[in-house]
C-alpha cells in the first residue's frame, strides 16, 4: 500500500504531476508578498544609521523659450468711478495713462466722451506697465457703453453691442433705526426697498408697526445691461420678521398670465387694503371722538388719521374702487372719494391737485396715485386726512378690519407650490444669515 502510493506520487502521468507548473506559479507569485510581509516584520530592528548615501545629480533638460516670449508686457486692469466735475483728463492721469497717450486722446475723442461723462459713471482701463492705454469702456448708468481702443495710428471710439443679463440677487438685513438705513446697509436699491414695504404694505404698516430687531430677507431679479443695473428689480419672494412675527410673500404668475404675491398658504398680499394712503410717513393725529381742532380752538370729534408728509407727496388709493367724488368740500378742501365694496368708502383730503383722469365712475386699483398731498381746506401745514367708512359710519382706520382679498383657488394650489418652490427655498438659506456683511 505505501509504495502504491509513493508510485503514484511520482509517476509522471499523475494528475498530481500535471498540477505541479500551477502550483510553482502559484508559489513563485505569492513569494513577493510572503517577502514583504517578512522584510516588515524584521524592519523595526534595522539598524539603518551605517547605510551608506550616495547622492545622485542628473542634468535635466529645460523647455526652451521663444525669443520674446519673456518680454510680454504685462497689462494691469483699472476699474475707477467718475468724480463729481471730473475732467476726461483728470479721470486718465488718476488711471495712470501716460501723459503722451493722454494727450493724444483728448486731441482725438475729448469732445466725444466729455459730453457722455457723468458722475458715478463706471470706467474701465487696461493699461501696460509702462503707462500705455490699451483699451478705455465708459459704462453710463442706463448701461451704454463707450469703447476706446488702441490702433496703429491713434484711438478709435465705438459703441459694442450691449451684454444684456439677468441675475437673481439674494439680500437680509436687520433694522437698527429705519428701514431705509438697513435696507441702505444691506446694498439694497430704493426701488427695491419700496416695492417690498409695498408688498406688507397690507399686513404692516412701516411708520408704526417698525421695531428694533426687525429683519427681513429678499430674494429678487434684477436686469443688468454691460455690468450696470437697468429697471426697478422684480421681487421673487420675501420674509418680514416684526416683533418676532414672520410674513412671507412669494410671487406667483396665475393661469391668466397676472402676477401676484401671496402667503405661503396662498392668502392673496396683493390686494384687500393697504394700511397707509402714503409710502413713508408719520401719524400726526388719530382717530378721536373728541379732539382739540388746531384752527377752530375747540373739541371736537375727529373722524380720520392725519399723516404728516411733505406738499406734493404722492396719495395712493388704499385699495380697488370706483372714484365717488373728485373736488373741492368744505374743510376738506380738495377730496377724493373712493367708494369700494362691501359699503365702505376711503375720503382722501386737503390734496394740493388731483391726479390726472380723477373724475366720478373712473375705476382705481390699490396703490394707484390718485392725488398729492398739501394743504388746502381747513389745515394748519401740509398733511392728508385719511378716513375709512363702512355704511356711512366713520371708524378708525389704523384698527379697522377690514376685508382682504380671496385665497387662491384649492385648485391652483398644486401649480403655486411647484411655480414658487425655488423662491422658497432660497428664502430659507436666507433666513438667520445677514448677506449684507458676507457682501
Amino acid at each position: 500500500m505505501q509504495q502504491q502510493k509513493l508510485e503514484s506520487l511520482t509517476h509522471p502521468t499523475s494528475p498530481l504531476k500535471r498540477k505541479s507548473p500551477v502550483r510553482g506559479l502559484l508559489a513563485m507569485a505569492l513569494l513577493p508578498l510572503f517577502g514583504m510581509v517578512t522584510a516588515y516584520g524584521i524592519a523595526p530592528d534595522t539598524n539603518t544609521r551605517d547605510i551608506p548615501v550616495q547622492p545622485l545629480i542628473q542634468n535635466l533638460a529645460l523647455p526652451q523659450l521663444a525669443a520674446n516670449q519673456g518680454e510680454t508686457a504685462q497689462v494691469f486692469h483699472h476699474e475707477e468711478r467718475v468724480l463729481s466735475g471730473e475732467t476726461l483728463g483728470a479721470l486718465l492721469t488718476r488711471l495712470g495713462v501716460a501723459q503722451q497717450d493722454t494727450a493724444l486722446l483728448l486731441s482725438q475723442s475729448a469732445a466725444q466722451i466729455g459730453r457722455s461723462l457723468r458722475s458715478g459713471q463706471r470706467v474701465q482701463a487696461e493699461i501696460s506697465e509702462n503707462g500705455d492705454l490699451q483699451e478705455l469702456r465708459l459704462t453710463g448708468p442706463d448701461g451704454s457703453l463707450n469703447r476706446v481702443s488702441r490702433q496703429a495710428d491713434g484711438f478709435v471710439l465705438d459703441q459694442p453691442q450691449a451684454v444684456l443679463e439677468s441675475r437673481i440677487v439674494m439680500r437680509s438685513g436687520r433694522i437698527e433705526s429705519s428701514l431705509f438705513a438697513a435696507t441702505d446697509a444691506a446694498s439694497l436699491p430704493d426701488s427695491v426697498a419700496v416695492k417690498m414695504a409695498d408688498i406688507f404694505g397690507t399686513q404692516l404698516d412701516f411708520r408704526s408697526d417698525l421695531r428694533k430687531g426687525d429683519t427681513f430677507s429678499i430674494v429678487y431679479a434684477m436686469d443688468y445691461r454691460n455690468g450696470e443695473p437697468t429697471g426697478t428689480g422684480k421681487i421673487l419672494s420675501a420674509e418680514y420678521v416684526n416683533d418676532g412675527k414672520a410674513y412671507r410673500a412669494v410671487l406667483y404668475r396665475t393661469p391668466s398670465g397676472r402676477e401676484e404675491y401671496y402667503g405661503p398658504n396662498g392668502e392673496s398680499f396683493s390686494k384687500g387694503f393697504l394700511r397707509s394712503p402714503l409710502e413713508f410717513s408719520r401719524i400726526t393725529s388719530g382717530f378721536s371722538n373728541s379732539r382739540l381742532h388746531p384752527v377752530l380752538g375747540f373739541h371736537r370729534r375727529h373722524t380720520g388719521t392725519d399723516f404728516g408728509a411733505p406738499t406734493g407727496a404722492r396719495v395712493r388709493a388704499t385699495g380697488d374702487a370706483t372714484v365717488a367724488f373728485a373736488g373741492r368740500k368744505g374743510g376738506y378742501g380738495n377730496i377724493v372719494i373712493l367708494r369700494h365694496r362691501n359699503g365702505i368708502e376711503t375720503y382722501y383730503a386737503h390734496l394740493s391737485r388731483f391726479a390726472g383722469g380723477m373724475r366720478p365712475g373712473r375705476s382705481v386699483s390699490q396703490g394707484d396715485i390718485i392725488g398729492f398731498v398739501g394743504m388746502t381746506g381747513t389745515a394748519t401745514g401740509p398733511h392728508l386726512h385719511y378716513e375709512v367708512r363702512i355704511a356711512g359710519q366713520p371708524r378708525n382706520p389704523v384698527t379697522a378690519k377690514l376685508p382682504g382679498s380671496p385665497p387662491l383657488p384649492v385648485a391652483q394650489r398644486q401649480h403655486f407650490k411647484e411655480q414658487t418652490a425655488a423662491w422658497t427655498r432660497l428664502l430659507d438659506q436666507l433666513r438667520g444669515t445677514n448677506l449684507a456683511a458676507l457682501d
